[in-house]
């Protein structure tokens, strides 16, 4: 019998029930929902543990719906262990409060945080339990359950007295959640910047999919990237399966992750989280999201040198909520590249898209590096039209939400998504610089002022890369200095436009991550060779051949870099290379 069966069995059905005062006992394993004395409240009772919540708020009993959405754009408390799957639509923002009470399983545990509290011996709640990304979540040991709140900055205190009223019943039951956390255990990480050097077609969802339903589309769909909402107090959907594991996997089997952030909106709108109206304010609460956002992606293993979204819905544009809208986006930016990220905006092409390219010269505001528009014309391009003049995030630095709420089915698993079309980083290679020599037996640091052989290559890898450096005429000038300080800037490396040893390595590597080992042979192994001379400081004979003397380099790389020096080159020694290890 499946842990899911049994379960299903011990928890019951939700019922509404008239609790006798609130003191009332429920049967074990049993969930059940009713008004208590205090009006205005409900309580909810589930595996032992008990809580008086708002009347107004939804209960969802997810033993009989397993498939529910966890949406918290309307307040709700959800009692039950929640499926793999679920059917949300595609595209929810907005968030306002809700619960999330489910068993203490392995797979919840694989859930918490170091900010993840425990209850005492005989307690229901931890009065001062930290809110961690405007969630807070409580492990209920003596009632063998896991509670997760979330909440907005504004019902914070609403929440909380939620919690406080918590109480253990007679049919508690103890369960302990494992000492060891995950997050204890060595970080693990994507192999390379996200979304990386990508052209072709992606899609986004609510929520983050199953790993079964990630490895059935990754067979029979035509999309390999996936937008996942990483951090934002105002996403509306939760994310059970979002984990560092689950991104390691994706990014390991040849997916591209767009990370995005939803937060607070244009003020603008009707929507209940705005940003100020105030430039200087909004410049600071951009900061503060990116300071959250950045967080998140390294606890799920999103390496520097990634793109990050801030999520800025549609709104109707005038002068003042416009200099709200891009003072937020200059604190986000800066903030994001104080810490090695690059900084993307998503919105609608018609409102806040045409905003930021309006401004896209105007040095009071400090510009995104990327775009994510949406305009739902059915094309799978990124030609932005009149909203944006095809020469502002030129290079590569596109996607296009191209359509909306399309419910598709690969492999038996249905998902509602947004389609989108991506052309980051490299996208298509504009050069393969095959009649370049790339070899060397070193990789002097070429800066402004150099020239030579060393030089022309760099500006051949530039070129590749997505970058600009001008002719490949072996001469330093300014525009290979910006072209590598762009390119430097997107693998989280100093972007100081000199070309030494780390910057070689990553130009070397740059490319498709395929896994080679002793005997392998091609281009493949001929990049590797080269990137290892950068990386080593020594020269590897280059001779497209994965012989003894590149599997001791090999080897040696991956130990002096920390990884596991088994001469084997898959997603994270190729990550590592690519990100100028």
């Amino acid at each position: 019998m499946s842990s899911r069966t049994t379960w299903s069995a011990r928890a019951g059905t939700a019922v509404l029930a008239v609790l006798a005062g609130i003191g009332a006992a429920t049967a074990p394993g049993s969930a059940a929902a009713a008004s208590p004395p205090e009006t205005g409240r409900q309580v909810v009772s589930y595996h032992g543990y008990r809580i008086a919540v708002p009347a107004d708020w939804r209960v969802v009993d997810l033993t009989a719906n397993p498939r529910a959405c966890l949406r918290f754009d309307r307040p709700a408390v959800f009692l039950g262990e929640p499926a793999e799957e679920n059917d949300c639509p595609a595209h929810l923002v907005g968030r306002t409060a809700g619960i999330v009470v489910e068993p203490i399983t392995a797979g919840s545990a694989g859930r918490t945080t170091a900010a993840t509290a425990r209850t005492l011996r005989g307690a229901a709640g931890v009065p001062d339990a930290k809110s961690s990304g405007d969630t807070i979540q409580v492990a209920v040991e003596d009632a063998g359950v896991l509670v997760t709140a979330v909440h907005t900055p504004e019902t914070e205190s609403l929440v909380r007295t939620a919690l406080g009223s918590a109480e253990l019943t007679g049919g508690a039951e103890r369960t302990e959640l494992p000492r060891q956390r995950q997050p204890d255990a060595p970080r693990s990480y994507a192999p390379g910047p996200q979304p990386g050097s990508y052209l072709g077609k992606g899609f986004d969802a609510c929520t983050a999919p199953s790993q079964a339903a990630m490895d059935a589309w990754r067979t029979g769909s035509p999309y390999r990237a996936v937008g996942v909402y990483i951090s934002g107090s105002f996403r509306a959907c939760a994310q059970p399966n979002l984990t560092a594991g689950w991104v390691t996997h994706q990014t390991g089997n040849g997916w591209r992750l767009i990370p995005l952030d939803v937060g607070r909106q244009a003020p603008c709108t009707n929507f209940a989280q705005r940003m100020s109206a105030d430039p200087a304010t909004a410049k600071s609460q951009g900061v503060s999201a990116a300071a959250a956002a950045i967080t998140a992606a390294k606890n799920l293993g999103i390496p520097t040198g990634s793109t990050i979204y801030s999520d800025i819905e549609s709104y109707t544009s005038t002068a003042s909520c416009r200099a709200a809208v891009l003072s937020y986006l200059s604190g986000w930016t800066e903030r994001l590249h104080t810490g090695s990220y690059l900084s993307g905006f998503y919105s609608s092409a018609s409102s806040g898209i045409k905003d930021a390219a309006g401004a896209y010269n105007n040095s009071a505001y400090t510009r995104v590096d990327h775009i994510f528009f949406g305009w739902w014309n059915g094309a799978a391009d990124v030609n932005t039209g009149s909203y944006v003049p095809s020469t502002s995030w030129a290079g590569h630095r596109r996607i296009h939400q191209y359509a909306g709420e399309v419910k598709e089915t690969y492999g038996g698993y249905s998902i509602t998504i947004d389609r989108d079309y991506l052309d980051v980083g490299a996208g298509a290679q504009a050069s393969s610089c095959s009649e370049t020599n790339l070899a060397f037996a070193e990789y002097p640091t070429v800066q402004s002022g150099s020239t030579g052989e060393q030089v022309a290559a760099a500006q051949c890898l530039l070129t590749a890369a997505g970058y600009d450096p001008g002719a490949a005429d072996g001469a330093y000038g300014p525009s290979t200095t910006a072209a590598a300080g762009q390119f430097q800037n997107s693998r989280g490396l100093a972007a100081d436009g000199v070309i030494g040893p780390r910057t070689w390595t990553a130009l070397l590597s740059h490319g498709s991550a395929p896994t080679v080992r002793n005997g392998s042979t091609g281009e493949s192994v001929a990049r590797l060779q080269r990137a290892l001379t950068a990386a080593l400081g020594r020269s590897v004979s280059v001779d497209s051949v994965f012989g003894p003397d590149t599997d001791v380099a090999v080897r040696d790389y991956q130990s002096s870099r920390g990884l596991d020096a088994d001469g084997i080159v898959g997603s994270g020694t190729w990550g590592a290379l690519q990100s100028g290890m």
